[in-house]
């Protein structure tokens, strides 16, 4: 989710539900080439995070190969290419859900990328690329942050894996799917929707159903992506369809805490019994709050005071299902750095029911920052 999961959203994540894996941000491969400060900050990462996989998009299959070798230079555990983007500056270039048009450039992308991180486990080099020797040492510093102790990368094989759609304007998942399993990615992340429906209406797991159909016989995972908004919502789906896996996204969005079930899903899977997944406790005001103000100091040290206002959409998203949650969603999206929103709160308390004073004072005692985890970009 372009926009959303930056750094700070995926530490937060990380730390309090503790995901299968993780995706960054797509990050367009010429940043590569012509912007790698760019192409650095938006994979910045924690080790808390792994497994964590690079998602990158585009259209140049040569401009893949070399974008794989920087991402198995910078240490992630995957690489993933963006095929099912419905943005429309990003479709109008042949690039995301574009991508289901041209499906022989779509297949020679794939080869490209799995090339690329094959001759840089074999021990190519950066600047045997063309990489100049600043971009390298740039990479080397942006590793020697995320993890000091790092001397060695182990040059290892990671997998590739693929994102995409039903099709562009209409469902063609037999033959789109058939193409992307001929070049046997690790997986296909399929979300419910093709590119002109972009996310209206509802996600169509039939056709995802198919997809596994489709697949079946092969080793290759697909993950069902499309409305899932909870624990019943993704046991339902792998009952439904049979799904190596989900792929949430939406769904995370001010609840970090979602993913602290998941070991409740797949027992219930393993039982076959839905009401195991009644034992997950939901997240109390206080712990709410307490995030709240982590995520927000985390990410003003981490991006920097100027961008704060890429905050308030995440503030308005944690603020949901607890007495008075609109009047503190409104209070938010006027909040312009961590101290303000520590001011919300302290107002907000001035009206707010009993848990919710509690939980603020419990705020004041304590000091929420992750300094050992920050990283610079």
């Amino acid at each position: 989710m372009d926009g959303v999961t930056d750094a700070s959203f995926r530490y937060i994540t990380a730390k309090h539900g503790g995901p299968d894996v993780t995706l960054t941000e797509f990050v367009n491969i010429q940043a590569a080439l012509y912007s790698l400060h760019t192409l650095l900050k938006d994979f910045t990462y924690c080790e808390l995070e792994r497994p964590v996989v690079a998602q990158i998009y585009g259209k140049t299959p040569e401009l893949f190969y070399k974008v794989a070798h920087i991402v198995c230079e910078l240490g992630f555990d995957g690489l993933d290419i963006n095929m099912g983007c419905p943005a429309k500056n990003v479709a109008a270039s042949g690039c995301g859900a574009a991508l289901i048009r041209t499906p022989d450039l779509a297949r020679e992308i794939i080869r490209a990328t799995r090339q690329g991180i094959v001759d840089w486990q074999s021990g190519q080099r950066l600047d045997a690329l063309g990489f100049a020797g600043d971009a390298v040492e740039q990479i080397k510093a942006f590793n020697r942050r995320r993890n000091p102790e790092t001397r060695l990368l182990e040059r290892r094989l990671i997998p590739v894996s693929v994102k995409t759609r039903l099709g562009y304007d209409r469902n063609v998942i037999d033959e789109w799917l058939s193409t992307l399993l001929a070049e046997q990615p690790s997986a296909i992340s399929l979300h419910g929707r093709t590119l002109q429906q972009g996310y209206k209406g509802d996600a169509d797991w039939d056709a995802i159903a198919r997809a596994v159909e489709i697949a079946e016989g092969s080793s290759v995972l697909i993950i069902g992506n499309g409305d899932v908004q909870d624990l019943c919502d993704a046991y339902r789906r792998v009952r439904e369809t049979g799904v190596d896996g989900i792929l949430i996204g939406r769904g995370a969005q001010g609840n970090p805490w979602l993913f602290r079930g998941k070991h409740a899903v797949k027992q219930a899977l393993g039982c076959d019994d839905e009401r195991m997944l009644r034992a997950t406790m939901p997240v109390g005001v206080e712990e709410r709050f307490r995030v709240i103000v982590e995520h927000c100091e985390h990410f003003e040290a981490l991006c920097g005071p100027a961008r704060f206002v890429a905050m308030r959409k995440h503030l308005t998203w944690y603020c949901r299902n607890f007495r008075g949650a609109a009047d503190m969603r409104a209070r938010m999206t006027r909040a312009n750095s961590a101290t303000d929103v520590r001011r919300c709160l302290a107002e907000f308390m001035t009206s707010a029911p009993d848990e919710a004073r509690g939980a603020f004072a419990s705020l004041r005692k304590n000091a929420f920052r992750s300094s050992e985890a920050l990283l610079s970009p």
